[in-house]
């Protein structure tokens, strides 16, 4: 709720103070008299344009500040938060714009410096204006699908179209990675299978290079080691030098048997030599042979195979080889051959996955459509409702060659959130007419009148209205009988939300709850508006004023207690 008003050095304006009641508050005067100062002021207060013509001549700037109590509303609550301030519901919310005479301007909410189309936002939730050359809100068809849901209370409708929605997006974005991976899968498998076909041909093992290192560097030194003992063989001399050692045992024992036949026998020094002789080549033999024995077992406990190192190293140089080619280290080979099978088990299990979730993203849609549908049903009863009630409010406020309806445009493919149709309130101003957008109503009173219209429509739903709502001579062109229509309605409204409206019409002021009298005045040779809070005996005179003109007569009184009831 709008709670004061308080604007220094607009235009007439030097410096004014309201307080603002509830209800239906009425501003009356003169023409001229500066009425549409007011709201102008208030206007720049909630962000809306402002340019170096609304400073008082001679000021410095013009301040515009209005002053509410933080309306209970959520959305109002977090958009303030989104704009980076505080606000608690009944507390104090403060708009402040500062119009500099160099056209420059600063913005504030609750003294706290705001850029002007925070400011705006916010005033736009607080503030609904329904005048001579805007409808705020109304004009905007894009405002027109949330009045329709609020007012046919489809809110079980919208909110299973909007679960379903979220439901159908997921499905589609997994679906949609599903293929692009599928697509990028079928590249890469035949590339994947041919790898994976080499390492299962190789077969890998882990630490398998070490293990070929080694046995390499073993193997090398065996067939060196073996090679010398073949050349220690050779130089023993091997099955040739056990015969020289018997051909020469048995020379000696020749020579001991001759020197016998000589007569040479027993201890003689022949005979003992010989067969010292006969010994120690019998001895050698038997070394020999022994020594020949150690190294061919030597040779055999380096269990060399021929052709075994060559088979290590082939190996060992194929496994580089290919790791080489797949750009991984050798011991990376075991762990990239189960990393290739599960890629290929997963681009197999890919395609049923992919089929899945298509199933499923066409089971979403389903659902949606079916919420859909629901939703748009509702649509349809509440448009009907609305058009109804829209229509019974337009003959009585002259506008009764008017004809108004709720349009539902489907728009093909569309899934969204909110469902798949836009809503637009259309209007026929003239029997024959094409219906067409609400700002095909060329005269600003009939547009004004509308917004009361629709608004009148509304009223049962308060959650619906805005906090408040200006009419800025909603009545123009008008009296009698369709005057009071305006004013029954203005008060009507007003028991769900502020109103404030601009009125030379009697009959809406004598509805108000609170009377404000706009007038000029002479101030220091400067001309300046005032405004006056009316008593009821002030507010009797002024409503009198309106009905007989510059001369109020009795009769005028009269009318007006009887107007004011």
């Amino acid at each position: 709720m709008l709670t004061a008003l308080s604007i220094r050095d607009v235009v007439l304006v030097d410096a004014l103070d309201l307080e603002v009641q509830g209800g239906l508050t009425v501003l009356t005067g003169e023409t001229g008299a500066g009425k549409s100062i007011i709201l102008d002021a208030l206007g720049l207060a909630l962000g809306g344009r402002g340019d170096a013509g609304l400073v008082r001549a001679g000021a410095r700037q013009a301040v515009a500040t209005a002053v509410f109590t933080a309306p209970d509303d959520a959305d109002l609550m977090a958009l303030i938060a989104d704009k980076g301030f505080e606000v608690q519901p009944g507390e104090e919310l403060i708009l402040r714009r500062v119009m500099g005479a160099d056209g420059r301007s600063r913005a504030y909410v609750n003294d706290q410096p705001a850029g002007v189309a925070a400011l705006r936002e916010i005033g736009a939730a607080l503030v609904e204006v329904h005048g001579q050359h805007e409808t705020v809100g109304l004009l905007d068809w894009r405002t027109h699908r949330g009045l329709l849901d609020a007012y046919g209370g489809v809110q079980p409708q919208l909110s299973a179209v909007a679960a379903a929605s979220t439901k159908l997006k997921a499905a589609e974005a997994r679906l949609a990675e599903l293929k692009a991976q599928a697509a990028d899968a079928a590249a890469r498998r035949e590339e994947i299978a041919l790898n994976l076909a080499e390492l299962d041909a190789l077969d890998p093992r882990a630490d398998e290079e070490a293990e070929l290192a080694g046995e390499r560097a073993v193997l090398g030194a065996a067939e060196k080691a073996i090679a010398d003992l073949a050349d220690a063989r050779t130089q023993l001399g091997g099955d040739k030098l056990s015969q020289k050692l018997g051909a020469a045992l048995r020379a000696v024992e020749h020579a001991r048997q001759r020197a016998g036949q000589a007569g040479v026998e027993g201890d003689h020094p022949v005979i003992v030599r010989l067969s010292a002789a006969v010994d120690a080549i019998d001895r050698t033999l038997v070394e020999a042979q022994e020594a020949i024995a150690a190294v061919d077992a030597a040779a055999d406990a380096f269990d060399y195979e021929p052709g075994r190192l060559d088979k290590a190293e082939e190996r060992l140089f194929a496994l580089r080889a290919v790791a080489r080619k797949l750009h991984v280290a050798v011991d990376g080979l075991p762990g990239l051959r189960v990393r290739l099978r599960e890629q290929l088990r997963l681009i197999e299990d890919g395609e049923e996955a992919l089929t899945n979730a298509g199933r499923e993203a066409a089971e979403a849609a389903e659902a949606y459509d079916l919420a859909a549908t629901f939703l748009t049903s509702a649509r349809e009863a509440a448009a009907e409702r609305l058009t109804a009630a829209v229509m019974d409010e337009l003959g009585p406020l002259k506008l009764e060659r008017a004809r108004f309806r709720v349009a539902l445009e489907p728009t093909p493919g569309r899934r969204g959130p909110d469902g798949v149709e836009t809503v637009r309130f259309q209007i026929a101003t003239n029997a024959g007419t094409d219906f067409g957008p609400l700002d095909a109503i060329a005269s600003g009173g009939e547009l004004a009148r509308f917004a009361l219209a629709m608004k009148a429509a509304l009223a049962g739903r308060a959650d619906m209205l805005q906090p408040v709502m200006i009419f800025d001579e909603v009545d123009q062109g008008v009296g009698g009988a369709v005057a009071e229509a305006v004013g029954s309605r203005l008060k009507r409204l007003s028991t769900g939300a502020q109103v404030l409206v601009v009125t030379h019409s009697p009959q809406v002021a004598a509805r108000g709850h609170a009377h404000w009298k706009v007038m000029k005045a002479e101030k220091e040779g400067l001309t300046t508006t005032t405004v006056v809070a009316l008593d009821e005996e002030r507010r009797q005179e002024e409503i009198a004023r309106m009905l007989s003109g510059a001369e109020i007569t009795d009769e005028a009184r009269a009318a007006a207690r009887s107007l004011i009831g």
